[in-house]
């Protein structure tokens, strides 16, 4: 057994191991491993009768236990985690109410938490030939022509990994090895990265001339990263206004201070793009971190951040916590979106952390968007974040025209509701009697959004969620989009007083839209981008890069085609349903539907040709509507913003949602009771409660779904007293809570 070390300093390792216990554990350090055990290092550590791995969360003097176990041995040669990484992931846990473990494993992805993941190890063969080349070639190119083969390419590069030159010669290792004994060659295994860029050249380019709103934006980022005054800035601009462009020259300033960057787009969609631009300015200093990738992908690509190879990490949500050394900036492009919020605990937001980390790390934070968050520009306007407008496209191209059609008037005009208006079909074949190019949107995919027999009524529903199955027409399913159940299509309505046949579809879904744009356009070229026909790794890149060399006419899809996509020749964009999450219960729903149209919008008219945007709607009139069509985004916040002063919600409040679910409805609903019953009395008289009332979407995979909901002007004021109560109540077996702080639906 290893001598344990006396107290020398700090001996002593608090750990979290990778069951979520919500504890830390002392344990004391052996001498042979003082100084390798380090906070946030990777340690084997005897747990019972078990052996299991966990992290370094702290570091002690002395312990208030006094028989402890020793720690078996360090992971690696290096922490996966920093120190500050660490901070971080404890802040989290507090906030958003989760056990440690979880936030640790959350900052540090599962193909680098496991120890049996490493690195590819590939043969390279060196020449050694120390005689003349040709004395070589003269003895082996009758008798072993691979021989000579391999000599003659390992003269253009002495050094070659084998799969190429077996590829190129012809050779096998066998060949290899006997070469070897001759003294011809040298086999040795070397790591190699696992590229998500191999398949890929770029053209490098160099920084455009800025117009003066964007050199005076740029200025004061440069000013924010050498003194953090102001630590925050919100970069506001139009779409098209050139917002990529400042953060590429404000990271070539960081570049050039030697420092790193993290740059976080909100959906992997975008990512390909994206990182193809900065790889463009950067080259290899790019990494990508996101889930599309491979694990070894992964793990490489997290490695080259962490030795420093990479300086700019570029990812979706995760990407936050990458290891980037001698942090300088970090990016939060398109911050509005929702997707930057976490669905899983602990259920944090990345523009929130990206704040936070900033402030930690001492290094300066851009949010950038078109239609930011009312929390940002309100943080804005208080003076906790600096401000920067872009209020004006690049070159000054005219923003697109924004017009909206009433399909109560089409329907009473057509007798009939088309899923194409008279407008937008012209508009269409316009654009492609001219060679441009159409986005089409609707947030809705499938063929149709339930199945409804028109005799009696019938929907068909998932018997495991309260919400309609959605009609596949490519696989003939009905499929539950909450559960992910799937069946037949009856033959007949399912009804026993009924049994009719004549089932009618309802609703609209992409695949029904991609079925009628082809028959009223059959000579375009049409491709939907959506969750169903981008399940492959490569599927976002290839649609996106057939798009943008022209070999698609009209591009329909979903919200993953809504922003942050720049193809100059797109010129119309048209936007099926604009009602979809209109009339949602979420008290948001009118800053989404405003940010998705302005965003979607901003697609149109990027290049020398003006764009034109046609909205299909039966609330013409409603506010975020016609603040969408003016592209008014001061007039919807200063009406919006007051609607939120007067009933209490956020940026004046917390939003606190408890999720309670299970599978007997009363024994949920009683556990929603007793929670309320406790927590009251506890709660400072300011903070709002309600419930337990029946989730929006009250039952999904055969759970019942209740809700208690808390508006707080301090979050911790309310998520204290409620952690408490939640974890000295008994729980039935079959009752779970989730608890969601800063809840954005």
């Amino acid at each position: 057994m290893n001598e344990v070390a006396a107290d020398q300093g700090h001996s002593i390792a608090r750990v979290i191991v990778e069951i979520a216990l919500d504890k830390e554990f002392d344990y004391q350090i052996p001498a042979a491993l003082l100084g390798q055990v380090q906070i946030g290092s990777q340690v084997v550590v005897p747990f019972g009768p078990r052996t299991l791995t966990g992290y370094v969360v702290g570091l002690e003097p002395q312990s208030t236990h006094t028989k402890l176990k020793p720690i078996k041995r360090v992971v690696g040669a290096h922490p996966l985690i920093t120190p500050t990484i660490v901070k971080l992931a404890r802040w989290m846990a507090a906030y958003y109410g989760c056990p440690l473990e979880q936030a640790v494993r959350t900052v540090l992805p599962s193909v680098v938490r496991r120890p049996e993941r490493a690195f590819k190890q590939v043969w390279h063969v060196t020449s050694t030939v120390n005689e003349s080349v040709d004395t070589c070639l003269a003895e082996c190119q009758r008798r072993a022509p691979k021989q000579a083969a391999v000599l003659i390419a390992l003269q253009r590069e002495p050094v070659m990994p084998l799969p190429r030159l077996t590829t190129l010669t012809g050779a096998t290792l066998a060949t290899l090895r006997a070469m070897e004994k001759k003294g011809w060659v040298e086999l040795d295994q070397r790591a190699v990265d696992r590229s998500p860029f191999e398949r890929y050249t770029v053209v490098p380019t160099t920084p455009l001339p800025l117009m003066p709103q964007q050199a005076k934006a740029l200025e004061l980022i440069r000013q924010s990263i050498a003194t953090l005054d102001p630590p925050v800035v919100l970069l506001f601009g139009v779409t098209g206004s050139g917002k990529t462009e400042v953060y590429l020259q404000a990271l070539q300033t960081v570049i050039d201070r030697g420092q790193g960057a993290i740059v976080l787009v909100p959906e992997i969609a975008l990512t390909p793009q994206t990182v193809e631009r900065f790889r463009a300015r950067f080259g290899d200093v790019v990494a990508v971190l996101h889930s599309h990738l491979s694990g070894g992908e992964r793990h490489d690509e997290w490695h080259r951040v962490r030795t420093g190879r990479a300086r700019i990490a570029i990812g979706a949500r995760s990407a936050l916590f990458a290891p980037v050394t001698k942090l300088g900036m970090i990016v939060v492009d398109e911050e509005h979106e929702p997707t930057y919020k976490q669905e899983e605990a602990p259920r944090y937001h990345a523009r929130d952390m990206a704040v936070l980390r900033g402030r930690m790390e001492s290094c300066a934070v851009v949010l950038g968007s078109a239609t930011p968050a009312l929390e940002s520009i309100h943080n804005a306007q208080i003076g906790k974040y600096g401000q920067a407008r872009l209020p004006a496209r690049v070159d000054h191209r005219d923003m697109p025209v924004l017009k909206v059609v009433d399909m109560r008037v089409e329907v009473e005009r057509e007798g009939r509701l088309n899923v194409l208006s008279r407008e937008l079909t012209e508009a269409i074949r316009l654009r492609l009697d001219r060679g441009e190019q159409t986005i089409l949107f609707l947030n809705r995919r499938g063929f149709a959004t339930s199945l409804v027999c028109p005799k009696c009524g019938y929907v068909a529903e998932c018997s495991a969620c309260s919400v309609a199955l959605t009609y596949h027409k490519a696989t003939h399913q009905l499929r539950c989009h909450i559960c992910g159940a799937a069946e037949k299509v009856p033959a007949r309505c399912p009804a026993p007083e009924c049994r009719d046949p004549a089932f009618r579809y309802a609703g609209l879904g992409t695949q029904r839209v991609e079925e009628v744009v082809a028959a009223v356009f059959p000579r375009a070229r049409i491709k939907r981008m959506d969750a169903d026909t981008t399940t492959r790794k490569e599927a976002y890149a290839e649609l996106l890069g057939a798009f943008r060399q022209g070999e698609i006419d009209i591009l329909l899809g979903t919200q993953m085609i809504a922003k942050g996509l720049d193809f100059p020749n797109v010129t119309l964009v048209g936007v099926i349903n604009a009602d979809t999450a209109l009339h949602r219960p979420d008290f948001r729903a009118g800053e989404r539907t405003f940010q998705l149209l302005t965003q979607v919008a901003g697609r149109a008219g990027r290049g020398d040709v003006s764009g034109e945007v046609v909205v299909q709607t039966f609330t013409p009139f409603h506010p975020a509507i016609q603040a969408a069509r003016r592209l008014d985004y001061d007039g919807f916040y200063d009406q919006e913003i007051e609607y939120r002063r007067e009933l209490g919600y956020p940026p004046f409040t917390h939003y606190i949602c408890l999720l309670l679910r299970g599978p007997a409805v009363d024994a949920v609903e009683r556990m929603g009771q007793r929670v309320m019953a406790e927590v009251r009395p506890q709660l400072p008289s300011d903070i709002l409660a309600a419930g337990p009332v029946p989730a929006p979407l009250a039952r999904a995979k055969g759970e019942y779904r209740f809700q208690c909901v808390f508006r707080a002007a301090q979050a911790m004021a309310c998520t204290r007293p409620l952690r408490t109560v939640l974890e000295s109540l008994k729980w039935p077996k079959n009752v779970r809570y989730a608890l969601d702080v800063d809840a954005i639906s």
